[in-house]
């Protein structure tokens, strides 16, 4: 099937066109025929799979022209990069339809959003706290709202976004159509959509956890941060390796893996996290989409929605601790019917975190041994030295009666048994609350 069999407007067909996309993905085939009748919608594809598009292409086929301000579409996402990456769809395909969009986020000019809001907007994609901040200065109402997406909800979630969410749906219209997207569905998701969904329509086109099948994953079992950057090293000298993005667990040991790296491969390499500023985010994202960076290094910020073209490897530097996490890092690779190749390293601690992903996806990440020119050293971060006073780790009570003549039997005083809160209820009622002073200067007539 081609998009010219989905009964699209010219408009639309000469858009995809003339970027030069022909064949829709099955969750477009899908979702397409479903959102135009006016259902609720809960559309679940791995990453990769064009739902960005799946749910913009009825979205904007059905949107007439109209003068009023206030906001027809509502698009929920969870960062400032997926609010970037969404507007730019919509302006491929509104290349030929007037039809007004704006994208608003935290850390830039509310002042300007404000003004851009009253001037007018037919889609809106915003992030939570912003679209909160617009609604509480009057510029935004939406008495005119007749379809919200929520896309990556599940990743709204555990950023926090969970008060801001519930507030946002509150005020909404009642009476609207609600679309929502991912590649993992949650059970936090699941009671939200009770919650505020009517009927959906739920179309899965994967289950949930499922990874493309053009994704070579591959493993190594490695045990500490040094031996990770002898082995990425190693790695980086392949030539395959022309586009290559790096997760990290957290900013701090990002901007540490940069150092490292830097030094190394200079200019192509770039870092991504929160903590950067808006424009150096978005700067390092088009120098590595485009091709001017080979490497870049990220959190977990940029593993939802981003779309960056022919990256040919991911690497998890470090392993998620969230199973669903490791479906979105590995789903910036092998996009658009092009391969791509998985590695994650993987130390002990992780080795947990390894078995939770591969329950999650009901199979085994395929696991290769080290080079055997690769140094494994005996140097340790200061979050992988082990902390000498966690009682965990002393484990004071290691003796044992055949460890010689320091064992001693306990004597018979020092046999207590910690009775814990029962004991205490005994000793309560046994004794009772002690009087007040009142209560003991009052005298009984």
């Amino acid at each position: 099937m081609t998009f010219k069999e989905l009964n699209l407007s010219n408009p639309l067909q000469n858009a995809l066109e003339e970027e030069g996309y022909i064949y829709p993905t099955p969750i477009q085939v899908e979702a397409l025929p479903i959102i135009q009748s006016g259902k609720d919608v809960i559309g679940v594809a791995q990453t990769g799979t064009g739902k960005t598009f799946a749910y913009l292409l009825p979205i904007i086929k059905n949107l007439k022209y109209s003068e009023q301000r206030q906001p027809r579409v509502l698009i929920l996402v969870p960062t400032r990069e997926l609010v970037v990456q969404v507007v730019k769809q919509i302006e491929l395909l509104t290349k030929y339809i007037s039809l007004r969009y704006l994208g608003v986020y935290g850390g830039t000019n509310i002042n300007t959003q404000k003004q851009k809001v009253y001037d007018g907007v037919d889609i809106l994609v915003a992030t939570p706290g912003r679209l909160l901040d617009l609604a509480l200065t009057g510029n935004l109402r939406f008495k005119s709202l007749n379809q919200l997406v929520i896309d990556e909800v599940d990743e709204m979630l555990n950023l926090g976004f969970r008060t801001q969410l519930n507030n946002i749906l509150d005020i909404l219209p009642e009476r609207r159509q609600n679309l929502m997207f991912s590649a993992t569905l949650t059970a936090d998701v699941d009671n939200l959509i009770q919650s505020f969904f009517n009927s959906p329509v739920k179309i899965e086109i994967a289950a949930t956890g499922t990874p493309l099948e053009l994704i070579i994953q591959k493993g190594y079992h490695v045990p500490n941060f040094y031996t990770k950057i002898n082995l990425l090293e190693h790695l980086l000298q392949d030539d395959e390796m022309s586009k290559v993005l790096i997760f990290v667990d957290n900013k701090k040991l990002a901007d540490r893996l940069a150092e490292y790296i830097h030094t190394k491969y200079g200019e192509v390499t770039g870092v991504i996290h929160s903590n950067k500023s808006q424009n150096f985010r978005l700067r390092s994202i088009e120098k590595f989409d485009d091709g001017t960076n080979r490497i870049l290094i990220a959190t977990e910020l940029i593993a939802r929605g981003i779309d960056i073209t022919d990256v040919t490897h991911v690497i998890n530097f470090d392993t998620p601790t969230i199973p669903e996490n490791y479906m979105h890092r590995i789903g910036r690779t092998g996009r658009a019917d092009k391969a791509g190749v998985a590695i994650t390293f993987i130390n002990e601690v992780e080795e947990e975190y390894q078995e939770m992903i591969e329950t999650l996806m009901n199979q085994k990440i395929p696991m290769f041994d080290l080079p055997e020119e690769i140094e494994i050293s005996n140097k340790f971060t200061d979050e992988e030295r082990p902390n000498l006073m966690d009682k965990h780790y002393l484990k004071l009570n290691t003796h044992s009666p055949n460890s010689g003549s320091g064992f001693h039997e306990k004597k018979e005083k020092n046999k207590k048994v910690n009775l814990g809160g029962s004991y205490k209820r005994k000793i309560k009622e046994k004794y009772k609350k002690p009087k007040t002073r009142s209560q003991k200067t009052k005298r009984k007539y």
